[in-house]
């Protein structure tokens, strides 16, 4: 590592500290019903929507109304989102008409399951992509579909969180709060106007935002080349703001047009974690002890430097074969300029580590550099940060809602070891909620383990077709272990609603485009139904009173302990499948034994 590398990622935390105190607080009062100082502005779009979708704003709803208005929420959510794909042909802003028989020929067919996917995708809050946007969606579907749902999952995660929350804060009711006022209030007050602002900084940056036909332009040899643009700003601010990663361009945040420069590069990566940050001060605020929001600030903290560091270094150091090819012929030999492969030389290792990092830390999903190009270990990290639940700084909601989960089972733990009842911000946790918190924890790790190994033995999901023998496609990029390393990171990506991939899997086929389907709806709803069953039952206790025996939850000694609860229970769960993808090719590689033969085919030694 560098100092400037070094530099450059503790300036991006500090920017994150000093930002996460006057947005969790501003947070705090939006979700309260306290005014703020965007009240006289905002309040009426408020009430619009109030009137216009018959919402009571005083109405409450028990945990299983609240549940349910989650999953009509998203059913509908994901029926518009199916049709409007579907019928693009038929609806305006098409410029380049695709799926009406005239689109160029790079375009790729919208079909029943390409669309299912991607409207569960978008609706899930993944953005899990197996097209290139620009090769087969309309500016209308971009528009209306996608990016207004990178808005309304997004605020759906915030409510499931303020709901939970208002489960520690209430005391002996059996009402959690009102989903609808709580998604109109995340977006209304939260979303929109960060959006307009950093998409306003964007379009300033170079970023298009335009709803003209894409340009031609003659090459330096005399072609022609199609120049894809559109109404990119708008969806790029809120891709990442609300952690959901969707890119306008196939090569997502890699893309020129989605992230010119170094500074909206810094930036992208600081929008997709400010507001997961900024709850966790949200969270202590409304529970009425800031050092539990800090604490628990403090842990995902913790668990980042580790995670972005090892990235970095590894990257940094780069393949030792290469290495070993040059002058330095140590064993411990770094390739010179470090591990470039897929990555964009204007951001150079440290910002594409940092990017990385925070985009599997959150459930963003956004990529400038190729995960599928890391090294063994570099690529591992991003791997590891799915499998915790993505609860290090996480998506917007879904990430503070999973750590809350995590600390549920931590004081677990803590109070079989002094013999007590486990208790946490002064309700008793008991039978219910650890196993709530234990089915949400398994439905993810099923999701991922299952469908991997499926797709690792059944030879129709190797070639990506129903029946065999169908015309022979090779899905994944590479054999091995890191062939492995793909599909998993594949299966970890849907089933935590991240959207990254390894970008060496060929993903557009019946087979893939279903299974990772349900493997997003499993990381969902298998994680917001007991996340909403726990607030509904800690609503209904009574305060207990803090005694000597009560475990503290704001200091050191917790934040190691839900530390080392996140990392254990991924080590466990996901260990056996680490060892065969990238931890045996980390080995190999220093060994000598991954690339060899290619080198010898290539350079003759």
């Amino acid at each position: 590592m560098t100092m400037q590398g070094f530099a450059y990622i503790v300036v991006f935390f500090l920017i994150l500290l000093a930002l996460t105190k006057p947005l969790g607080l501003f947070m705090a009062h939006v979700f309260e019903g306290r005014r703020t100082y965007l009240h006289p502005i905002l309040r009426p779009l408020e009430v619009l929507v109030y009137k216009f979708c018959g919402i009571r704003e005083t109405s409450e709803q028990r945990w299983t109304q609240y549940s349910a208005s989650v999953i009509a929420f998203s059913l509908v959510s994901f029926l518009f989102v199916y049709a409007i794909q579907r019928l693009q042909g038929f609806l305006p802003l098409n410029p380049m008409h695709f799926s009406t028989g005239r689109a160029p020929g790079y375009a790729t067919p919208m079909t029943p399951d390409l669309a299912f996917n991607t409207a569960v995708s978008f609706v899930t809050n993944t953005n899990w992509q197996a097209y290139g946007g620009e090769q087969t969606l309309s500016y209308f579907v971009q528009m209306a579909a996608l990016t207004v749902q990178n808005f309304l999952s997004a605020a759906a995660g915030i409510a499931v969180l303020i709901a939970l929350i208002r489960g520690f804060v209430r005391k002996e009711t059996n009402t959690i709060g009102n989903f609808w006022v709580d998604a109109t209030r995340a977006t209304v007050y939260v979303l929109l106007p960060l959006a307009l602002v950093f998409a306003l900084f964007l379009c300033f940056r170079g970023v298009p935002q335009t709803l003209k036909s894409y340009q031609q332009a003659a090459t330096l040899e005399g072609k022609t080349q199609t120049i894809a643009m559109g109404p990119v700003a708008g969806q790029e601010s809120i891709k990442m703001l609300g952690t959901n990663g969707g890119g306008f361009f196939n090569a997502n945040s890699a893309h020129p047009y989605e992230n010119p420069t170094p500074l909206t590069n810094f930036l992208e990566v600081l929008s997709l974690i400010i507001i997961a940050s900024g709850l966790t001060y949200t969270f202590g605020k409304m529970v009425g002890d800031t050092r539990q929001g800090w604490a628990l600030f403090s842990a995902m903290a913790f668990l980042f430097f580790v995670g972005v560091f090892i990235c970095y270094h590894s990257e940094h150091a780069g393949n030792p074969i290469l290495a070993r090819l040059g002058v330095d012929t140590a064993a411990t030999a770094t390739q010179p300029g470090g591990n470039m492969e897929g990555k964009d030389v204007r951001l150079g290792i440290p910002g594409s580590a940092l990017f990385a990092t925070a985009t599997t830390d959150a459930s963003c999903g956004a990529v400038n550099s190729m995960h599928d190009s890391y090294t063994p270990l570099g690529g591992f990290i991003p791997m590891f940060n799915l499998q915790t639940d993505e609860v290090i700084f996480g998506g917007v909601g879904s990430g503070l809602y999973g750590m809350l989960l995590y600390a549920i089972v931590g004081v677990f733990i803590a109070g079989l070891m002094v013999g007590r009842t486990p208790e946490y911000l002064g309700k008793k946790i008991e039978q219910k909620e650890v196993k709530m918190a234990m089915v949400a924890v398994i439905a993810t790790a099923f999701s991922i383990l299952v469908f991997a190994a499926i797709c690792a033995v059944v030879p129709f999901a190797k070639n990506g077709y129903w029946n065999p023998p169908g015309p022979a496609i090779a899905n994944l990029g590479n054999p091995g272990a890191h062939g492995f390393s793909e599909l998993l990171y594949t299966f970890s990506s849907a089933s935590e609603n991240n959207g990254s991939a390894f970008s060496g899997i060929n993903i557009n086929t019946p087979w893939y485009n279903l299974t990772t389907a349900l493997a997003m709806l499993i990381g969902r709803f298998g994680f917001i139904l007991p996340t909403l069953a726990i607030a509904g039952s800690l609503a209904c206790k009574k305060k207990v009173p803090t005694t000597s025996g009560t475990l503290p939850t704001h200091g050191a000694l917790f934040v190691g302990l839900l530390v080392g609860v996140v990392v254990v229970i991924g080590a466990l769960t996901f260990f056996p499948a680490l060892s065969l993808g990238p931890l045996v090719e980390h080995f190999f590689m220093h060994e000598g034994k991954l690339i060899s033969a290619i080198i010898i085919r290539t350079v003759g030694v």
